[in-house]
Parts: C-alpha cells; sequence; structure tokens
C-alpha cells in the first residue's frame, strides 16, 4: 500500500514485542482516531485504509496498527483474546500521548473483534476518549465493559448481517453512555457493496466531528 504524503511508518515497542503502524497526521489535526482491526487484520487492511483516509479529509489524525506479531497472529486464540487487544489499544494510546503532543484527544475506530477490543480499552482508561465507533464489530465480545464505557459510542451493522445486528442490539442496551445504531441497508458484514463503505466512512467522520466538537467546546 502507497503511504499518502500525511502517512509515515511507525514502531511501538512494547516490552519484549515491537507493533508495525501508519501515523496519518493531515496539517491542523487536534485528535487522533485510533484503529482496531478484527479477525487477524492489521494496519493494511484496505477497508480501514479506507475509513482512515476519509476521517484524515475530516481533520483527524489517525493510526492503523498491527495489534499482533506474526508470531502471535499464528495462534488463532490471540485473534479472539480481547484482553490482550485492548491492552495493545492502550499501548497505542500511551505512545500517542508520549509521541504527539498536539493530539491530546483519542478516539477509536473498531471493527468485528476490533471493536469490543476498543470498547474494553475505552472502559478500561477513559481518560481524554471522545468516541468510539463499531463497523460491523462484536460490542457483545466486552459485555462486561460496555456499562463503564462513558464515551459517546455509535455502533455500525450492515442490513443483511442478521445475527451481528442482534448482538449489536443486546450490546447496545448494556451501554449507559451517549449512543446509537446505525444500519446501513443492503450492506453485508464486510459492506463491500457499491457505496456501502463510504457510508461507513461518512457516518464515522460525522460522529468523530460531532463529539470532538462538544469536548472542544467545553
Amino acid at each position: 500500500m502507497k503511504l499518502n504524503n500525511s502517512e509515515q511508518e511507525i514502531v511501538i515497542l512494547g516490552r519484549s514485542f515491537h507493533l508495525k503502524g501508519i501515523l496519518g497526521r493531515p496539517p491542523g489535526a487536534k485528535a487522533v482516531v485510533v484503529f482496531a482491526h478484527g479477525s487477524g487484520s492489521g494496519r493494511l487492511s484496505s477497508r480501514n485504509n479506507f475509513v482512515a483516509r476519509e476521517l484524515q479529509k475530516a481533520g483527524f489524525a489517525t493510526l492503523l496498527m498491527d495489534l499482533l506479531t506474526e508470531d502471535e497472529e499464528a495462534d488463532r486464540k490471540n485473534v479472539f483474546d480481547i484482553h490482550l487487544l485492548s491492552e495493545r489499544l492502550l499501548l497505542a494510546k500511551n505512545w500517542v500521548a508520549a509521541n504527539t503532543s498536539a493530539l491530546s484527544l483519542v478516539g477509536y475506530f473498531g471493527a468485528s473483534t476490533g471493536a469490543a477490543a476498543a470498547l474494553e480499552a475505552a472502559a478500561k482508561d477513559p481518560a481524554n476518549i471522545f468516541a468510539v465507533v463499531s463497523r460491523g464489530g462484536r460490542p457483545d465480545l466486552a459485555m462486561s465493559s460496555l456499562p463503564q464505557v462513558k464515551a459517546p459510542t455509535l455502533l455500525i451493522v450492515g442490513g443483511r448481517d442478521d445475527v451481528v445486528i442482534e448482538l449489536n442490539q443486546k450490546a447496545l442496551r448494556q451501554l449507559t453512555c451517549a449512543k446509537e445504531l446505525t444500519i446501513i441497508p443492503g450492506a453485508t458484514h464486510l459492506f463491500e457493496e457499491p457505496g456501502a463503505l463510504e457510508q461507513v466512512a461518512q457516518k464515522a467522520a460525522h460522529w468523530f466531528v460531532s463529539h470532538v466538537e462538544v469536548v472542544w467546546i467545553r
């Protein structure tokens, strides 16, 4: 994947591992959206890169990263280890605070199992988290953490993704923050239908813009 002029490759160091990432930082960005990929996907996910670049157009910095190392990805259990994935998101959040002082506010955009990780991370450490968006996510995998989420949360689901719609409806009832469930008509789980992913990006951008503005006004 070719990076645009506002993007750069980064490395986030853990205690005994390192994770590759792509930081997109358009001029004037004051908030960053950290992406949580699902089902073994990573920083090169074409769908999340599309959404990231639309968010950059809306004025947000974006951080796409591999939540797992290559060795960890070889064990499929790690893909569904929500606790592990959420800890990696908190590592990314701390990296942002240490390396990009101007980006004081953080949002999470989670897909599939990454949505559960994003919500658990938001519940564990709510400081400076201004919003969360889930795309075709499995927030039900973080059910016990949902009542502790404080950041406004948008759940986006495809209209033809019946099972996931039901799971998101159950999760929505557990959330006590500002919340909304949006269904994209005719879309399946991966939002591959013409115009479906564009609608996801548009709704995500609107959610993030609306809620970051509320924080700035305060």
